[in-house]
């Protein structure tokens, strides 16, 4: 499995922690640093079966300079989203844990993590 993380936010060091102590075997991606691109941010949206806007951390200052919470949450403004993501990566809520089966989950409770080695 892989796990999408940013190095600075708590949940995401719990996440790996977590991993870590039930000795999973997983992959990690600073998607701050590694940004993915909008046919990532497609597939796993799909793996999740979440839309953009799902994922999107609209409190951040960059979601308020944008105006992402004035922004329409329909499939026609789906590639908007998408391209913000990809452009403010900063955007994506973390973790995001990609499961072996080829689902994934937002990994933001110890619930979700084990969720995820389960699958």
């Amino acid at each position: 499995m892989e796990i999408w993380i940013n190095p600075a936010c708590s949940k995401c060091r719990g996440a790996m922690e977590l991993l870590d102590a039930e000795g999973a075997e997983y992959t990690v991606r600073r998607y701050l640093e590694d940004v993915p691109s909008p046919d990532e941010i497609r597939a796993v949206l799909d793996r999740l079966g979440l839309e953009p806007w799902d994922i999107t951390r609209t409190q951040e200052a960059q979601a308020k300079e944008l105006g992402l919470k004035e922004w329409p949450r329909e499939a026609g403004s789906r590639e908007r989203w998408i391209s913000a993501l990809a452009g403010h990566p900063e955007l994506i809520q973390r973790p995001i844990i990609t499961a072996d089966d080829g689902s994934a989950v937002v990994a933001r409770t110890d619930e979700a993590v084990r969720d995820a080695m389960r699958r």
